[in-house]
């Protein structure tokens, strides 16, 4: 039996005929940094510079048994000097991605935020696109790394790069369903998720988010599954078949995508949306075709942002 193509496989593969991006690799100090820039350049992906302590990438390429020299290398002192740089760099137009190498991602963030002229009008958000064996197509989970207790403001913004990330990947011939989750389907006044969920419900009809198809509150068995919605007389265009699902906080999308990740053998590739380059995140525990999916998602978005998807 062939084996079954993945939508990660598919999606790297379909990176091939675009340009690789012009990527800051911030303090690639560990050997998976550097085996990451290594497969990703053969993907045609990035074109890499790092940017970190010279020595300490000389010895992680070592250990990787993996030849450097054809890279262009940046030597600065520390991890907070090499997010400062990547981040010039993308201000300057002299990058046109940031991956995260061995650093926290708070001091990545930390650069791009105060490197005004790198955000736009939209606060900064985190998406995973998550592909999960018991589920019939990828979807998104936001925001499970930036925002920890986003109010209906920053939830505005959390769905609209969520969407945008989406039509990147997918394209425009239909809208993506957003199920924006809270703990019980009814509007609960002591239940701020509930409200939040409805306002912004009202506010797609509006127009004020733009092109995807919303609803919610939804609790999480009746945003996945037709059966469970149908059980509580919720009739709903989103119900069992939601594109993108935007947990109500930071800690139930971290929890939720971490579950699927390690209960239900999905895969999840992260990326910082909302600044005016796609910011990429990998963790040690992922895949080597997750990392590279990751790169993938920035070179999608790059790409839309060019095509005008992104405002």
């Amino acid at each position: 039996m062939d084996k079954k193509i993945s939508s990660f496989e598919t999606t790297i593969l379909s990176c091939v005929d675009c340009p690789p991006l012009k990527t800051a690799i911030v303090h690639p100090v560990r050997k998976e940094d550097i085996e990451l820039v290594s497969e990703a350049v053969k993907k045609n992906l990035i074109d890499p510079i790092l940017i970190g302590p010279k020595a300490r990438i000389e010895m992680a390429a070592a250990k990787a048994k993996i030849d450097i020299s054809k890279f262009v290398l940046i030597d600065v002192e520390h991890s907070h000097a090499g997010a400062a740089k990547g981040s010039e760099m993308a201000a300057n137009g002299e990058v046109e991605a940031i991956l995260k190498g061995g650093l926290h991602t708070d001091e990545i963030l930390h650069a791009v935020i105060i490197k005004r002229s790198l955000m736009t009008e939209r606060r900064i958000s985190h998406a995973y696109l998550m592909e999960i064996p018991t589920y019939h197509k990828p979807v998104i989970i936001s925001d499970a790394a930036v925002n920890i207790a986003p109010d209906l403001s920053v939830k505005i913004d959390i769905v609209q790069n969520s969407i945008f990330l989406w039509t990147a990947l997918f394209g425009t011939s239909r809208l993506p369903k957003v199920a924006l989750l809270a703990a019980v389907e009814m509007v609960n006044p002591n239940m701020q998720a509930t409200i939040d969920a409805a306002c912004l419900c009202k506010m797609s009809d509006r127009g004020q988010i733009k092109g995807g198809i919303l609803d919610g509150p939804l609790a999480f068995d009746n945003a996945i599954n037709l059966e469970a919605a149908k059980s509580k007389g919720i009739i709903s265009d989103v119900a069992g078949d939601p594109d993108i699902i935007i947990p109500p906080n930071l800690e139930s999308a971290n929890i939720m995508a971490k579950e699927l990740t390690f209960l239900a053998n999905a895969k999840a590739a992260g990326i910082i949306l909302g600044a005016r380059v796609p910011i990429i995140l990998t963790s040690r525990a992922d895949s080597l075709e997750t990392k590279l999916m990751s790169c993938a998602l920035a070179v999608k978005v790059f790409n839309a942002r060019k095509l005008g998807l992104f405002k």
